[in-house]
Order: C-alpha cells, then structure tokens, then sequence
C-alpha cells in the first residue's frame, strides 16, 4: 500500500503538466456479417504516459482505428490504430453461428474540449471505413473519476525516466497468491531483464521504463477449460482461448483496465502464474505470457513481438482458432505479405538504403515417419502408484502406424481427463531410423480421499457418514469408491 500511495502522489505531480488520461469503455457485439457498438462509461485516469508532441499514429498498423477530433476546429488531436479480440473471433467459425459481445477500451490524452471519437475499419481493400462515432464532454460530470482499486499495488521494475519521455510497459502477474508475491517479484524481474537481452530492444533499453502490479488471488494458477481446471483469478485469464489449447487471453477487459490504471503504461504484458506452454499478443491491447515453461523467455518476447509491433507470426506450427480468407487480402501487419512475387525490402548493412532481396523458398518433404512408442519419466515424490504399463498402453494401437499429431492429441488429453497427474509433458524425440518416441514426464496427483459427515435431521436424528474413494486402485487408474451411513 505504501509503494502505491508514492506513486500516487508522483502521477498528481506530474498532472501540472501533463493532462489526464480519458478511457472510453465500450460493448462490442456482432456476428461475422455484422456488429454494431454502445458506450458502457467513460472513465478518467491517471497523468497520460506519452508525449503530447507524438499524438498521431502513422504505421498504419491494426484492423481497427479510431481518431479524436476536436468539435471546434476538426482537427485531429490524437490517433491510434489496434488489433481486438472481437477482431480475431469475427473470423471463427463460432462467429458464423451465433452473436457475442466484447468490452473494449480506448485511451486518449484528455481533451481540453468537447472531441469526437471516430471508430474505424479496414474493408476488403484495406482502407479504414467509419463503424462508430461518440462525442464525449470532459466537462461532463458522468466521467468516472474515482480512485483505481486499493487493493493493486504498483511498483517499478526498472525506471529510466518520467512516463512521459519512456515507453512504459505494464507486467501484471494473475494466478499468484499471497503467499506467492516474492515468486511474482522474481518472474516479472526475470522477464523484463529477458526482453532487453534481444534485439531491438537491448539497444533502445534506456528508453523503456518497465511497471508491476501486485494483486493477489484467491488460488495459485489461472482457468486450463481442457484440462477441467477452473480459477477465478483477478484477470480471468484462461487457458483454451477460441478452442486453442495453448492461446491464453482474458475476456475481463473491464477488471483488466480498471487494474492496470493503478499505473502509468502504454503496453500491458499479463504473466499468468503456471507451468504448461501458451502465451498471446494483441496489437496495442495486451500479450500474455505463462511463467514457468521452457518455452517462456522466447514467448514473452515472440507475444510482446505482436503487441508492440503489430508483427505476424512467420511460420506455421499448429492450429490457430481464427480462419484464414479464401481472398488472402494483403495483411496489414509489416511484416508478412500475400504477394507471392514481393520482394523483401531490407535496409543496405554499410550504405544505410533500402535495397530489393528477392526470397525464394525451396521446400524439400523428409521421409516419413512412424510411431515407435513411449518412454515414461515418474517425477512423484512420494511412493509411486501407477503401474508402469499405465501410460504405455494407452499409445499402444498407435505402434507402428504413420506418426499423426492429432492423434498423440487426443490420447493426452485422455490422460489428463483421468485427473491422476499434477503434471504431464509430453516430448516427441524423432530416432535415426525415422520412427518417432515420445518422452513423459509424469507427477501423479494424490488418488486416495477418506470423509466423514456428521450430521442431524429431524426424521432420522443423528446421522454419521464414512466415504472411501481411490482414484488409482491397485496402480491400474480405475477409480473404486464406498459411501456407508448409519443413523
């Protein structure tokens, strides 16, 4: 509570020179053929982090954009484009299907007058095309100017310089208990130090300034739907975002932003409390980040990657929940075209100019490979239950056949519906003689449960109840339970 006070009284110091920051919260609803906008509340924040003399953005960048002009002059006095998670979900095939909504935000520095906010979109030929128009009065006294909540403590990770001259990004860790703030502490340390060891940000580190918040949850981890974890952390991220396994978003726009006003920032990175692979990025929304796979230092960047720059990701690894177009109009992301006779423009190494470098792919099919069975790896502390045969034998009719992704897929999800593993990673190692094993490594979960009732009730009187249950009988994974009630 201390740290936050502090920087309390340094964003009213900073007010003197800086204006306010206005956040205008919106529903977002539609289907894939249409959508349509209404105004939730507008919310007034702290100092604004940027600088007033770069208002307007011109990368072009994001599927929507939004100006603020100036009701007096029709100047425009800020700018922006972005990326949203109603853009994604417009294009699955659940948007064909049904409609649903999204709350979303838009942040401006605070106008001196009356502005209208003019919401825009890309049509097919990539031009942005008006959607939604408000008007909004900083002079209106139904602008919500309360405090953000006390219970977000704000503390600085690494500072470089006031908000206004640095770029600032916000790491808000969700899933981390109380008793886990020192493991919060230590990871978005880690992170931030793991951004500024690649380029181009080790060079331009001096120009960031990077901001934490604590909030406690209730329990350790986030919601993993596919695996029947649910956890109503502060964020409500989840796990299994549009039906993608790895894809971790949160839906909680609201909570989010009225969090993060607790700080300064123009860029948010969510690192969610846990140890299975995921991650996400939304241009100039947020990224998300899981922070104890192997995988975590290369996707806190890959996803900052997508948020920051609005970069597309170069390659193809497994399924997105989102459908690509049949048209592949040009993407407006910098980094990828649909052209295939584009050249790559790059910047010369000694001459400093831009110069043409055709790319041509040559694409070479390697033999084909098939399944030659499993290898398990019992990490459990105590004494072991499972049988050793337990994993093995579920991949067993896969032996020999044509290695198939898929289903490996489903046979591991099988195994983590059997609720008998705290943790289950799975590696596929490809042999010398084009067959495939796959590596485990296994912790069982506890399988055993004894219970007791003691109760009362007016037509049976006192009742005692015994429940015995194991998950895991005689190390086979066949649940047996036995209930037994006197009265």
């Amino acid at each position: 509570m201390k740290s936050l006070s502090l920087f309390a009284i340094a964003f009213l110091a900073a007010a003197a020179e800086q204006p306010r920051t206005l956040r205008v919260d919106y529903f977002h609803t539609g289907n894939a053929a249409e959508e349509v906008f209404s105004l939730d509340e507008v919310v007034r924040e702290g100092p604004w982090p940027g600088r007033m003399d770069r208002t307007l953005d011109g990368t072009n960048l994001g599927k929507y954009y939004f100006e603020v002009v100036d009701r007096k002059t029709n100047q425009v006095l800020y700018s922006r484009g972005f990326a949203s998670i109603y853009g994604e979900w417009e294009t699955t095939a659940e948007a064909k299907q049904m409609r649903r909504t999204f709350h979303e935000s838009l942040r401006f520095p605070e106008p001196p007058g009356p502005v209208q906010i003019n919401l825009k979109k890309r049509d097919r030929e990539n031009a942005f095309r008006e959607v939604w128009t408000l008007t909004v009065d900083p002079a209106s006294p139904w602008i919500h100017n309360s405090r953000p909540p006390a219970r977000a403590r704000l503390w600085a990770v690494m500072k470089n310089g006031e908000p206004r001259d640095k770029v600032d990004l916000l790491l808000i860790g969700d899933g981390y208990t109380e008793a886990e703030m020192a493991k919060w502490h230590a990871d978005a340390k880690r992170l931030a130090e793991t951004l500024f060891t690649v380029s181009p940000f080790r060079e331009n580190r001096s120009r960031f300034n990077v901001w934490a918040i604590d909030i406690p949850a209730d329990e350790s981890g986030v919601s993993r739907p596919s695996d029947g974890v649910w956890r109503r952390s502060p964020l409500g991220c989840s796990y299994d975002a549009f039906g993608s396994e790895r894809y971790i978003l949160t839906y909680a726009n609201k909570t989010l932003r009225e969090v993060a006003a607790a700080s300064p920032y123009e860029f948010i990175e969510i690192v969610v409390n846990g140890r299975k692979y995921g991650g996400g990025g939304i241009h100039n929304l947020f990224a998300t980040v899981v922070s104890d796979s192997e995988s975590t230092p290369y996707v806190f960047v890959h996803e900052f990657g997508h948020h920051f720059g609005g970069l597309a990701d170069e390659y193809y690894t497994s399924d997105v929940a989102y459908l690509s177009s049949a048209e592949r109009p040009e993407p407006w992301e910098p980094n990828v075209t649909a052209d295939p006779k584009a050249a790559l423009i790059t910047r010369h190494p000694q001459r400093g100019r831009q110069v043409e470098v055709p790319i041509t792919f040559h694409i070479t099919p390697g033999a084909p490979h098939r399944f030659d069975g499993v290898t398990v790896k019992n990490t459990t502390r105590e004494r072991t239950r499972l049988r050793d045969s337990f994993v093995p034998r579920r991949f067993r009719p896969l032996q020999g056949q044509p290695y198939d992704p898929a289903k490996i897929d489903e046979q591991f999800r099988e195994l983590l519906r059997t609720g008998l593993f705290t943790n289950l990673r799975l590696s596929p190692l490809a042999q010398p003689d084009h067959t495939v094993r796959l590596d485990f490594e296994i912790e069982e979960a506890k399988a055993r449960e004894v219970g007791f009732t003691l109760g009362y009730g007016t037509y049976d009187g006192y009742k005692i109840g015994l429940r015995l249950a194991d998950k895991n009988l005689l190390g086979t994974g066949r649940p047996l339970s036995f209930a037994a009630d006197y009265t």
